[in-house]
């Protein structure tokens, strides 16, 4: 029974899974503009930030359009398909768990935010 539960949510994934991607595309808000400075300044600030995220995560799309109305040029990592990535987001975030900000700090030091709200309300206070 949990084999066919298993499955049932997968098939329902595959079906929503168009949909969702062209809804992100359709609703993603125009990017904020700055001055070539200004946008100098964001992208250099940007170099130390990466987003862990799975392509159709209805959290991870969330957290994509607040990157995309801010026009911020953050890496995006694919947690679900990459096998690399999904380690990092274990061994240094402690779980695998998206979406998951990696804040890395000039001393080498990395800080792990998990939840959208809290990603798009630093993102938000930091580049809005």
């Amino acid at each position: 029974m949990r084999i066919v539960i298993r499955y049932f949510f997968r098939l329902v994934r595959l079906i929503l899974m168009p949909f969702m991607i062209i809804g992100e595309k359709l609703t993603t808000p125009k990017g904020v503009e700055r001055s070539t400075e200004e946008q100098s300044k964001v992208d250099e600030q940007c170099k130390n930030l990466a987003l862990y995220q799975f392509k159709t995560c209805p959290f991870c799309i969330k957290v994509r359009k607040t990157i995309a109305r801010l026009s911020l040029p953050i890496e995006l990592r694919d947690a679900q398909h990459n096998q690399t990535h999904r380690n990092e987001l274990e061994q240094g975030g402690g779980r695998v768990k998206v979406p998951c900000l990696r804040i890395s700090e000039e001393d080498g030091s990395a800080t792990w935010m998990y939840e959208s709200d809290d990603i798009n309300q630093y993102l938000e206070k930091r580049f809005g």
